[in-house]
């Protein structure tokens, strides 16, 4: 009797660990979508203000308002993301990791 309970203990513990471990890749994937979809929107208004002002010969003027209009954008950009991601999370029910724990040993 003893050592099933210390053996539920250890299953409870290693599927809190897969949860645990789910939800941190989760959050680093998100993250790393954030992080590249802002490099590129940088560096979009970056060469896009340096070719415009080389096009008009107005040096910093359109590299610099787009380098700030380009805050805004990012931000929504990162709130669209993060929450396309976060609406796809589907949270984990007591009732369904046990019938796929029983799944998983046959019974």
């Amino acid at each position: 009797m003893i050592y099933l309970r210390a053996m539920s203990q250890t299953d409870d513990q290693q599927k809190n660990d897969r949860v645990q471990r789910a939800f941190n890749l989760t959050l680093a994937a998100v993250a790393g979508q954030v992080g590249c979809l802002t490099l590129v929107v940088i560096f979009i208004a970056l060469f896009g203000g340096l070719w415009l002002d080389n096009y008009l010969q107005t040096r910093p003027l359109f590299t610099i308002l787009f380098l700030v209009g380009s805050i805004p954008v990012t931000l929504v950009a990162m709130f669209w993301v993060v929450r396309k991601a976060t609406a796809q999370i589907k949270p984990v029910s007591e009732d369904s990791t046990d019938s796929q724990e029983e799944a998983d040993r046959g019974k």
